[in-house]
């Protein structure tokens, strides 16, 4: 006898709302941090770029406002990076003292905007946080290690030994937290670090392409910045630098300065699958509000210490497809480096670091302002910003 087709229907819609029910949304470790997704515990914070100046051995704070400077503060030697702690509470600036022994972080509240006594912390290069909020990572780049401590107090609670990783400095994290994957600045490849193990579960050296961009004059004003005429790549090894997952967790992208682009790596298996070629010295890289582009920031020079009026800019990457789909320049030349996207997701805010400037780009179009700060700009951080923890350096939010 036939199914009465009433019935049918219903065990067909009730199948059809299991499953939905079931069904996950595709991942996207991005997506607490979209435009203004600001946490309860921010909001009342100044609205603040904080930019540490490695030469001058201070912080300029600007207004984003007025896009004036409306503080400077001394604070330790060779201040890197100004990090967001995971509990999104403290702003660290990390002093690592450039190969001497006194080292510290020196704490900004964000609700003030005034810094606090200094902590003595060994080589403090760069600064993390696991993914749990147990433990800050003290990135000590001289001594080829990564220091646990106390993500509030900075007691040193272990240590885990680098010895292949001459120059680890940057980092991001596996989207399930297991794991993170460091640059190596001086050996040309990245490292895997077990978190749970508590050791290094493998190193990768990157493949350099056959050819890169060639350094030239700076960029005519007006001119819409392109990178310039390529040459064969004769380095014997990569410069890599920033570090950024894919919204969906399977890639990690590496940013390197003497390939003058970015390496594809597969997350599931470790291995090299592809390279976007971006600009001349790609060094920072920022995921777009929306989760949709990756901003490439290119220093206009394939050495550690550039002249001003380079050839840097921005290159657009879309996550989808890995292309550059657009390209940001500088008027005049100019050297973007280290920052982060303003937490509307309008604006990308970056160090000048040659030119002692900081650069404000419209994420609309690329157009470019520029404020006046101390000597030697390097990793600033836009405050507040969207996201529920911190996973550290200047602003990897999740």
């Amino acid at each position: 006898m036939p199914s009465n087709p009433s019935v049918v229907a219903i065990a067909a819609l009730g199948l059809a709302l299991a499953a939905a029910a079931g069904a996950q949304a595709p991942l996207d470790v991005y997506s607490a941090a979209g435009a203004n997704q600001l946490a309860d515990a921010v909001k009342g914070d100044l609205e603040r770029v904080y930019v540490p100046n490695l030469r001058s051995n201070d912080v300029s704070v600007v207004d984003p406002a007025t896009m004036k400077v409306v503080d400077r503060f001394k604070v330790g030697r060779s201040p890197q990076h100004i990090v967001p702690s995971w509990d999104l509470r403290t702003l660290w600036v990390t002093n690592n003292a450039e190969g001497r022994t006194d080292g510290s972080l020196t704490p900004i509240d964000p609700r003030s905007g005034k810094p606090g006594a200094a902590v003595a912390v060994d080589d403090p290069y760069n600064l993390y946080f696991t993914p749990d909020g147990k433990s800050a990572i003290v990135v000590a780049e001289a001594r080829k290690r990564l220091d646990f401590r106390d993500p509030k107090t900075m007691a040193l609670q272990y240590a885990i030994e680098v010895p292949g990783c001459a120059g680890i400095n940057h980092a991001d994290f596996a989207a399930d937290g297991s794991y993170a994957v460091f640059t190596c600045e001086f050996s040309g490849s990245v490292a895997k670090i077990d978190l749970a193990g508590r050791k290094v579960a493998g190193y990768l050296r990157l493949r350099m392409p056959d050819t890169r961009f060639k350094e030239g004059p700076r960029l005519a004003p007006g001119k819409v910045w392109e990178p310039g005429p390529t040459e064969l790549c004769t380095a014997a090894k990569g410069m890599p630098q920033d570090v950024r997952i894919a919204p969906d967790g399977r890639r990690f992208y590496i940013a390197d300065m003497h390939a003058d682009g970015v390496h594809v790596i597969d997350a599931a298996s470790f291995t090299q699958v592809g390279f976007i070629a971006a600009g001349i010295g790609t060094h920072g890289l920022y995921p777009s509000r929306d989760g949709r582009r990756l901003y490439a920031i290119n220093r206009g020079t394939h050495r550690i210490h550039g002249a001003r009026n380079g050839s840097g800019g921005v290159a657009v990457i879309d996550f989808a497809s890995e292309k550059v789909v657009a390209r940001w320049g500088i008027p005049g030349g100019g050297s973007p480096d280290m920052g982060n996207v303003s937490a509307d997701g309008r604006y990308l805010w970056l160090a000048g670091r040659y030119d002692d400037v900081v650069y404000r780009f419209d994420t609309a179009g690329g157009a470019v302002r520029q404020v006046k700060v101390g000597a030697e700009p390097h990793g600033l951080a836009v405050w507040p910003l969207p996201g529920r923890y911190s996973l550290g350096h200047t602003g990897n939010l999740r």
